[in-house]
């Protein structure tokens, strides 16, 4: 009993840590908004900006928006300063995110016998990089910003010891606290991933040292850790207690009690239960069980251990009041979905949690063409991969001749990062299959923007003998 209420106050104590940090806010998107998240490789390979859209896919059918992976891995600030206009400002965003940091506070260089010299001068160039961006930022004020104090830097997990550079949390904490000071100054806005984020780490390491939202390398989060950062983003824009759908309905008298977000019509009491039409205005949001992604274990559906999404962001509400004492099947569209009694209908169902259910399905489709779409694009990111840490470097950033093939042979010798993006770069490096892989994520969003629209289901409570 005592464990089981320290299980409970540890959570809430969580919960309360993220309540608390993730308090600003930030916009949400609007209808034909253009998103550009700028970062490194926890963006360049990472699913947060995927789940996000997903979550506006879902919730509102009607409301396209893009969104645009800009992550490059192994960047730090200057880089992303170098590659702004080309990756950025082409693709005319209408709002972008900024997170960086993470490569800025150094790895090896922390083993060194000057590590001293080091900590202050790897913060103070890191904000004299950042000089430069900030600069090109203040030159597109059409552009909305966004900053994300990234993820972090687990220092206290012991899931890897090869990975523990000593003095890095001090410094990416520095550059954590100027990010927020810098977009406080400037007027944007911002959201906190990395105290939520270390504030879930300790509180499952206080269970099990192994744990971390990191656990590959201490730097890069899992589908789980991205899930994370998905639903702090969704909070701060002022999602949390906003339904999929909540609707009650009276089986004794036939009446509708509520319908919000969706319409109940057609209703009509049986002998041995209620049925009628429900159409919703958005759909569930569905969760992916299985890892995708390089090197990743874990799935987005994991996520759900650490952050109460379901309860704040994906409850579909089904409550039926006056039924008969009994057990009650649910049949939506002929097809059974579950068997509640009486008090557990009048209470209330969250619809989101049956994976069966017609419009979870459907949702399930859209997911899977969001993770097509996700795929498509992460092949050009390997190809700006390339282009920005191998040919610029070399004077032949865009070149794509056989200069440019040359300098990629030999660079994948001997490293295994342009080895595992070669052959993207050798497709990559004709226009024409560039303008190919997008026109494929352009088909891939109209058939998003087709699949998930609502539609009407035939709803049925039946009493079982």
């Amino acid at each position: 009993m005592k464990s089981k209420f320290k299980r409970l106050l540890a959570l809430a104590t969580g919960l309360a840590t993220m309540a608390t940090v993730n308090a600003q806010n930030i916009p949400a998107f609007r209808a034909g908004e253009r998103v550009a998240f700028l970062g490194n490789s926890i963006t360049d390979g990472g699913h947060y900006h995927s789940y996000i859209w997903l979550y506006y896919m879902t919730r509102f059918p009607g409301m396209r928006i893009t969104c645009y992976n800009v992550g490059v891995g192994g960047d730090n600030v200057k880089q992303m300063h170098d590659r702004f206009e080309n990756e950025v400002v082409a693709k005319s965003p209408t709002i972008m995110t900024l997170t960086w940091g993470m490569n800025d506070s150094g790895y090896f260089e922390w083993f060194g016998k000057d590590a001293d010299h080091y900590a202050v001068w790897a913060v103070d160039s890191a904000k004299a990089r950042y000089g430069r961006l900030d600069k090109d930022l203040k030159r597109h004020p059409e552009i909305k910003k966004i900053f994300i104090l990234g993820s972090p830097y687990d220092a206290t997990t012991k899931s890897n010891k090869q990975n523990y550079y000593p003095g890095k949390i001090a410094a990416f904490q520095q550059l954590i606290d100027f990010q927020k000071n810098t977009a406080q100054t400037n007027g944007w806005s911002y959201v906190d991933f990395d105290h939520p984020m270390m504030g879930i780490n300790k509180q499952w390491q206080t269970k099990d040292s192994l744990f971390s939202l990191t656990p590959n390398d201490r730097i890069h989060p899992d589908n789980d850790g991205h899930m994370v950062m998905a639903y702090l983003f969704l909070k701060a824009q002022g999602f949390a207690g906003k339904p999929v759908a909540n609707f009650s309905v009276n089986a004794s008298s036939g009446k509708v009690i509520k319908a919000e977000n969706c319409t109940i019509s057609k209703v009509a009491t049986t002998n041995n239960g209620v049925r009628f039409d429900y159409l919703a205005g958005a759909l569930p949001y569905p969760l992916d069980t299985v890892p995708r992604g390089p090197f990743q274990r874990k799935t987005q559906a994991e996520g759900m251990r650490y952050v109460p999404f379901m309860q704040e962001f994906n409850k579909e509400l089904l409550t039926i009041k006056g039924l008969k004492p009994g057990n009650y099947k649910l049949l939506m569209d002929g097809q059974d979905v579950n068997v509640w009694n009486e008090k557990q209908l009048d209470a209330g169902v969250n619809l989101a949690e049956q994976v069966y259910t017609p419009e979870y399905q459907q949702a399930l489709a859209v997911m899977h063409l969001n993770e097509e779409r996700w795929t498509i694009e992460n092949k050009a990111r390997g190809y700006s991969f390339v282009e920005y840490n191998v040919l610029k470097p070399k004077g032949l950033l865009y070149a794509d001749n056989k200069a440019a093939m040359d300098v990629v042979e030999n660079e994948a010798k001997t490293n295994p990062f342009v080895r595992g993006n070669r052959d993207t770069y050798i497709k990559g490096q004709y226009k024409a299959v560039r303008d190919g892989w997008q026109h494929e994520q352009d088909a891939l969003i109209d058939a998003v923007y087709a699949a998930n629209q609502p539609k009407v289901h035939r709803v049925e409570l039946v009493r079982m003998p």
